[in-house]
């Protein structure tokens, strides 16, 4: 099957995490890094759980998952031990259009979890459709190595010298050479020999 790589716009929208375990907690981190509001159902929730339910960074709700839960979500995540109920989770989710991950069951998923390299702004999005998380982690910590932190303040001044570009007159293909000839390898080197002298 051929997946549509994509970076969503979660800002504000509902997600659904059902589960508060280990897994579970990580999938919440990174709806919450993404700016989604979190609403988490789950009897028993681990600590790092708890205190974000605590502190009010996200909704939890302490009872078993309801197909009314699913009301008004945006997507979501089905990350408990319980196969049946991540099951019957996933089929009210397809009844009702709703984007689905049952974590560690690739054929119930209407998404992955890529493995994410982030340096600010950039993200390197390593997805294997499920059939290698492995390999996917061990492709980002190679691309961790090769695209250090220093890419996120050069990523800064690449976004400052585009909308400076846009704001000129300068002609659309004379714009688009120069956007190209900042991103260079050769420049970015430069801007580094500049930032360590």
């Amino acid at each position: 099957m051929s997946l549509f790589p994509m970076f969503l716009k979660l800002e504000g929208r509902s997600c659904l995490v059902v589960g508060a375990g280990t897994i579970g907690q990580s999938k919440i981190r990174s709806l919450l890094v993404a700016g989604a509001s979190v609403r988490v159902v789950a009897p028993h929730a681990n600590a790092a759980v708890a205190k974000w339910a605590r502190s009010g960074v996200i909704t939890w709700e302490t009872r078993g998952f309801k197909a009314a839960d699913l009301d008004g979500a945006f997507l979501v995540v089905a990350a408990t031990s319980d196969r049946g109920l991540n099951e019957a989770i996933f089929r009210e989710a397809q009844r009702r259009n709703t984007l689905c991950n049952v974590v560690d069951d690739p054929e119930r998923c209407d998404f992955y979890y890529p493995a994410i390299v982030r340096r600010g702004e950039l993200q390197l999005a390593i997805s294997t459709g499920g059939r290698s998380p492995a390999l996917a982690q061990r492709l980002r910590c190679e691309l961790e190595q090769q695209f250090g932190p220093e890419y996120a303040g050069w990523l800064e001044e690449l976004g400052r010298a585009r909308q400076q570009l846009f704001a000129s007159s300068i002609e659309p293909k004379d714009r688009r050479r120069r956007l190209h000839e900042l991103a260079s390898h050769q420049v970015f080197e430069a801007v580094q020999h500049r930032v360590k002298r």
